[in-house]
């Protein structure tokens, strides 16, 4: 039992939030369900889940909100839920700390799929036995802290993944599509704002220099030495 991954899914509708449960504890993982904010961010204290799936409406306070309380207090990988294509919407998850988002409807093996996923990425270790350093940049895989100019700085789990791929590959040009299937384990391209929105919150955390936007292509950490 102790080696079970545990899921919190915090979800309003207790339709979908059983067929969830129902699905994931199929996969192995143990879960838990809150049905509001306030329930959501407790559960979360508590249960200390190691990963959570987050509808965006929710009554109390949203799931924005839950999202953010939550990664203050304890980085996390977060799986959003949201009802409508709303690009807005997205982008303001990803840029609270969620990870990943899935549009409903969606498939229930769309969700193991992304889940599994998730969790892969943020337990994956990189290759490398010591630090990255890349001009005034250091990314240390073991402990999984960032500093830039010895100023440290607090990354969400896929941020610090995304980041730890680039700093190995210094200056080389990295296609959205490659970035999507590395980090996020998707076959397909259809999720590049994904990549996107983790670019610009690198950027805002540890400088607008740091990233260079190659057109049409993809994105190259840059450095100054």
């Amino acid at each position: 039992m102790g080696s079970k991954r545990k899921v919190l899914v915090v979800e309003d509708d207790p339709t979908i939030a059983e067929s969830i449960a129902v699905r994931l504890r199929a996969e192995g993982f143990e879960v838990d369900l809150a049905h509001d904010g306030p329930a959501g961010v407790a559960a979360a204290e508590s249960g200390r889940p190691d990963l959570l799936v987050l509808d965006v409406m929710l009554p109390g306070f949203d799931g924005l909100e839950v999202c953010r309380r939550v990664q203050a207090a304890r980085p996390v990988p977060v799986l959003m839920l949201t009802a409508r294509d709303d690009e807005t919407d997205l982008l303001v998850g990803l840029a609270v700390g969620a990870d990943d988002y899935l549009t409903k409807p969606f498939s229930p093996r769309e969700l193991t799929a992304r889940v599994h996923a998730l969790l892969r990425r943020v337990e994956r270790r990189a290759s490398t036995d010591g630090v990255l350093t890349v001009g005034d940049l250091e990314v240390d895989p073991v402990q999984r802290r960032v500093r830039r100019g010895g100023d440290e700085a607090h990354l969400t789990p896929i941020e610090f993944e995304l980041l730890a791929y680039l700093a190995a590959r210094p200056r080389a040009v990295q296609p959205r599509e490659r970035l999507l299937a590395e980090i996020w384990g998707w076959g397909e391209a259809a999720g590049t704002r994904t990549v996107d929105s983790h670019i610009k919150a690198l950027r805002r955390k540890l400088g607008a220099d740091l990233i260079r936007t190659v057109h049409g292509v993809g994105y190259a950490l840059e450095v100054p030495a």
